[in-house]
């Protein structure tokens, strides 16, 4: 479903295939400390292992890996992968720098991954979570359509304290709603 590996360009943003020209900056961006905590992410990130990683991502068909690059450099990247061919769903993360918080960089990608997956795919929902403390992601999400579902508890256990994931998606007949008001 997701042979083709796109870029798509917007106004702030474009989304290019990863690879492995954005190694150094995927782990520069992953390693902060507060993406770590934002994303949940426990372990230490090997640079091999990431190489290793992003040379493989151009041959998967079951996920769409793609960085986000916004004035002339990688700011994040933004993944539809978990893909459910049966149940015609998938899931969505993004990550950004710190550097790329707040300026809507990341608005953008998800507005610009759904309308490719609905556009080009038989899609029907995208799913994902959040930790209930990231407010801002929350707010995006919310703000281009996506869903709150419901809460898995005490999924994340950060610095000794339990905290919920939220759980949000978007389905297909909601994103062409949102995008034919926007047309």
């Amino acid at each position: 479903m997701f042979a083709e590996k796109p870029t798509l360009k917007g106004e702030l943003v474009t989304l290019c295939p990863v690879g492995l020209e954005h190694v150094e900056d995927l782990l520069e961006v992953i390693s902060d400390p507060e993406v770590r905590r934002l994303t949940g992410s426990h372990g230490e990130f090997d640079e091999e292992r990431l190489r290793l990683w992003y040379a493989t991502r151009a041959a998967q068909t079951d996920r769409l890996d793609l960085a986000i690059t916004a004035d002339g450099g990688f700011v994040g990247e933004v993944v539809l992968n978990e893909l459910d061919t049966a149940n015609l769903s998938c899931n969505l993360r993004i990550v950004l720098g710190p550097a790329a918080v707040g300026r809507g960089y990341g608005t953008e990608a998800i507005e610009l991954v759904l309308g490719h997956a609905f556009r080009t795919t038989p899609l029907h929902r995208i799913r994902l979570g959040v930790f209930d403390f990231n407010g801002r992601a929350r707010h995006v999400y919310e703000k281009v359509g996506f869903i709150e579902e419901g809460v898995e508890r005490d999924a994340l256990l950060w610095e000794g304290k339990w905290h919920d994931a939220v759980l949000m998606a978007i389905l297909r007949p909601e994103w062409q709603a949102r995008a034919g008001s926007l047309a």
